[in-house]
Formats: C-alpha cells, structure tokens, sequence
C-alpha cells in the first residue's frame, strides 16, 4: 500500500505456507493473515488480498514469498497470481471513482487492462492476457461481459478466457471471491 491509498478495512484472509525442511520433513513455515493487502480504487472495504505467485511454469516451490512485489492486475509472464478480492456493493462506491486510476493503481497490467469498447455494459470493464478461475466464496455477484451477464452465488465458479468482463455487486452485502490467474498468450 502507498501513502496515497486508505487502509484496507476487509476481512483478513489466513494464509497457511508449507516448506520442506533440510531433514526433508514439511513443516508450516507460516501461518497467519496475508500481509499483502491493498484497497482498490482507494475504497477501504474493496480490496485484494494476494495470497501466492508463481513467475514460471513450472513453478519453483522453494521461492522465498514471491507476493512482497505491488499487486500487479495480471500474473507475470509465464506466471500465475492467487488472490482473494472483496467486492463491496455497487452503492457504496460506483460513480466516485475513474476507472483510469484505478486500474493504474495496479500497476502497468492495470493500466493497459481497460477495455476500449465504447458501448461497454460496465464502467469498469477490463480485460488481461490470462485465464483467471473466480470462485465466488461468500456473498453473490454479477460477471458482467460485453453481450451478457450472469448472478453468481456461493460455490459457483468462473472461468474468465481473457475476455472483456467486470464485477457488479449489486447486493447491501461484501462479495467475498478468490481468484487463480494464469498467464496466456495473446
């Protein structure tokens, strides 16, 4: 988080991290909340915690955290990001907030993220170079996409093929989603 964003005001997320020993035992090398949490659009109760990374496939097991770098929208090259994102209802934020900026805030896959339609559905549509996987974990939300959408609840599963798209909470509640990104080619 940098001096120009609010603190995150969202449900810390337990990450358990494994490790295996020199004696070739697993152990837990870490058990606590993610420390890397950043508030989306400078809204403290819209926010993504990254739980993990992985910059090759294959992945390297025995990196030291590789989530300490800003949050980036999309996975590295050849990579893949795991995150938790809280969405709060539409109400309390949409319409206060420039859609350039905040996707800029997460870094230059942000910035080039914006979806370019000029009859987009959506204020905030975008669209990355990956397959990302959203598991809807608590709450309900609309996947909205350039010709349709769709109300996901608990337990439903998106498989988003680097397609314009965007989140549309339109409930009172927190929509609580976790997200596999999987770097693709274009």
């Amino acid at each position: 988080m940098n001096d120009t964003q609010t603190a995150p005001q969202v449900r810390p997320i337990r990450r358990i991290v494994t490790v295996e020993g020199s004696d070739g035992r697993s152990r837990i090398e870490e058990d606590g909340a993610s420390p890397h949490v950043m508030a989306i659009h400078g809204i403290p109760t819209h926010a993504v915690t990254e739980l993990w990374a992985t910059t090759s496939a294959p992945a390297q097991p025995d990196l030291a955290d590789p989530s300490k770098v800003p949050v980036q929208l999309a996975p590295p090259t050849n990579g893949t990001v795991f995150r938790v994102v809280e969405f709060p209802p539409d109400a309390d934020w949409l319409g206060q907030v420039d859609a350039g900026a905040a996707f800029g805030s997460m870094g230059s896959s942000g910035a080039d993220a914006i979806a370019a339609t000029e009859d987009k559905p959506h204020p905030l549509m975008h669209k990355t170079q990956s397959v990302d996987y959203a598991i809807v974990m608590q709450g309900e939300i609309w996947a909205v996409l350039d010709d349709a959408e769709t109300l996901m609840k608990p337990g439903d599963v998106l498989v988003q093929r680097a397609t314009n798209h965007a989140w549309s909470n339109r409930s009172d509640k927190a929509c609580l989603i976790a997200f596999v990104l999987v770097d693709a080619n274009g």
